[in-house]
């Protein structure tokens, strides 16, 4: 018997649950937690009609710490599968570790009123972790999650040596709208806006946010975008893991809509973070500007089209240098017609519910604070194809990036 807890009701949690649910001999017992018990029980509904199983539900404040642990020692699950906030990846470590829970997420902790990315906060976890017996697995999403595994997963097969690496993340999709986020809008305008940082030459090079950009063509006829480089967080970490590496970018997809609209917004000062005063009330202008935007775990039905996200990697095999892609592609509408979400929260759920899996079946576990590229990458990869998310790998794919 193994029973999981996950926490968090938006377009993520309803595919990991999705996927657990899938998986009856594996995640034997589920419990799905939010702020909001309405979203849980609209997600334990749809699991009742597609596969006949029933989960638990609950309510919880994820910025609580006794309420978190008086949840979890009234389930008694062996993990805790964290897909709420990056605001709240600490409050739920603590809980964990006083609870002796095992933990898992999809993106490092942020602090509230910093659009600030690093790993330190979760890393200073480790010792904790170790000691108490249990394993904390972070960034078990796609990117991070499955661009760590890519990663790890070439330099194992294809490399001696690794020396380059640009991570690509395009979403050809599209939902219609003049302007929405694919996922908490919040989120994805604090990353979108914030400075981008590069990996080169050892360090950590600062440049102004979207100021470098080149076009990118997808394989398989998904079709040809404009990538911006952007800083996301598997950079820390990767880096770290394979000190080889000379030189590591991160790259995103983005509409000339979405850009005008985010310039616009920014130039207004609705995308800041700092609370300002109306009507008596403090408020914070990106968390307003949330509650007017399109809920992304609505935009399933009208998503249409293709993402395309995966590794470029040079370096050096038997002497002679060589280059290597692996990718993952996805149809938003298949995803919808699944698990009744397009495919940025699929592709964000699925490695978490693999993640998982690989803790509960001791292929992974190990005491603990642990990034995905540390771990052996093949079983990993193995599951992705099995389970929805398929990879294909290009040798000498002949593309000539910045």
């Amino acid at each position: 018997m193994t029973k999981v807890l996950i926490i968090g009701a938006g377009g993520v949690g309803q595919v990991v649950t999705h996927k657990c649910a899938q998986l009856a001999d594996v995640f034997t017992d589920i419990v799905l937690a939010s702020r909001n018990e309405v979203k849980c029980k609209k997600i334990a509904a749809q699991l009742e009609k597609n596969y006949g199983r029933t989960i638990e539900t609950a309510q919880v404040d994820a910025d609580n710490v006794p309420e978190l642990v008086a949840l979890f020692n009234h389930h008694k699950p062996f993990m805790v599968i964290n897909v709420a906030l990056p605001y709240q990846d600490l409050t739920i470590m603590d809980a964990c570790l006083e609870a002796g829970v095992h933990y898992l997420d999809t993106a490092n902790y942020e602090p509230l009123d910093t659009a600030k990315f690093e790993y330190k906060w979760q890393w200073d976890y480790q010792e904790r972790f170790e000691k108490a017996g249990l394993m904390a697995l972070l960034g078990s999403g796609f990117d991070p999650g499955a661009t760590n595994m890519f990663t790890a997963y070439i330099a194992k097969h294809y490399f001696d040596e690794i020396h380059y690496l640009d991570i690509i993340d395009v979403n050809g999709g599209d939902h219609g709208y003049p302007f929405a986020t694919n996922f908490n809008p919040e989120i994805n305008i604090r990353e979108v806006t914030a400075e981008c940082r590069h990996w080169e030459n050892g360090e950590f090079i600062t440049t102004p946010a979207m100021s470098t950009q080149q076009s990118f063509t997808c394989p398989d006829g998904v079709g040809s975008y404009n990538i911006f480089r952007m800083y996301h967080e598997e950079l820390e970490s990767l880096t770290k893991h394979y000190p080889s590496i000379k030189r590591a970018q991160f790259w995103m997809s983005f509409g000339d809509s979405y850009l005008k609209h985010l310039e616009v917004l920014g130039n207004v000062g609705m995308t800041g973070i700092e609370p300002i005063e109306f009507q008596g009330q403090q408020i914070v202008p990106i968390q307003f500007l949330k509650e007017l935007l399109p809920d992304p775990s609505t935009l399933g039905p009208r998503t249409k089209g293709k993402t395309c996200i995966g590794c470029v990697v040079r370096g050096i095999k038997d002497g002679k240098e060589k280059t290597v892609y692996l990718y993952n592609i996805k149809d938003h509408q298949d995803c919808y017609g699944e698990v009744q979400s397009q495919a940025i929260s699929y592709t964000t759920g699925v490695p978490a519910m693999i993640g998982a899996k690989m803790m509960v079946e001791g292929i992974w576990m190990q005491p603990g604070v642990w990034n995905m590229e540390q771990l052996d990458p093949d079983a990993f990869m193995a599951d992705m194809n099995e389970y929805g998310l398929s990879w294909k790998v290009i040798e000498e794919p002949g593309f000539n990036l910045i």
